[in-house]
C-alpha cells in the first residue's frame, strides 16, 4: 500500500476507506434504486404492449441488469453484516471495493441501455443505437479514462 502522507494505523486506514466507500455507495444507491423501480413499472403502462420484440428484449435485459446493479451496490452491507466483529475490515474493504467497481460497470450498462431504449421508442432504432453508444463512450471516458489519466500523472 502506497504512503499518502497520513499518519494512521492500518486499522484507521481501513476504517477511513470503509467510510469513503460507504459515501460513494450512498450516491450510487438512490439513482440505481429509482432507475430499477422505474423499469419495473413500465409493463403496467398502456403503451408497453406496443413495444416490438427488440424493444422488449432490451427492456428485459435492462431489468435484469438493473437488478444486478442494485444487488452489487447493496452487497457491501451484506458482506459487512456477515463479517462484522471478525477483525476483517481490510478484507471487507478490499472485497467491497471490487464489488463497487463491478457495480459501476453494470450501472454504465443500465444507463446505456435505458438511453438506447428511450431513443429507440421515441425517435427510432438507429438513433437509439447511436445515443446508447454515445452514452457508453461518455461514461467510459468520465469513469475510466479520466481517473486513469490522473492516476498516471501522479
Amino acid at each position: 500500500m502506497e504512503d499518502d502522507g497520513r499518519n494512521e494505523s492500518p486499522a484507521q486506514r481501513a476504517d477511513r476507506n470503509w467510510n469513503e466507500l460507504l459515501q460513494e455507495l450512498r450516491v450510487m444507491q438512490t439513482g440505481v434504486q429509482i432507475l430499477t423501480g422505474f423499469l419495473l413499472t413500465l409493463p403496467f403502462q398502456s403503451r408497453f404492449a406496443d413495444l416490438d420484440a427488440y424493444q422488449r428484449t432490451v427492456y428485459l435485459a435492462l431489468v435484469v441488469t438493473a437488478v444486478i446493479a442494485t444487488a452489487l451496490i447493496v452487497a457491501p452491507v451484506s458482506v459487512h453484516r456477515s463479517l462484522f466483529r471478525k477483525q476483517m475490515k481490510h478484507s471487507i474493504v478490499t472485497l467491497t471495493d471490487r464489488l463497487t467497481r463491478i457495480a459501476l460497470g453494470v450501472l454504465a450498462l443500465v444507463m446505456t441501455g435505458a438511453a438506447l431504449l428511450v431513443f429507440d421508442i421515441v425517435v427510432g432504432r438507429t438513433e437509439g443505437i447511436v445515443v446508447g453508444a454515445c452514452v457508453l463512450v461518455v461514461l467510459v471516458i468520465v469513469w475510466v479514462v479520466l481517473p486513469e489519466v490522473l492516476r498516471r500523472q501522479r
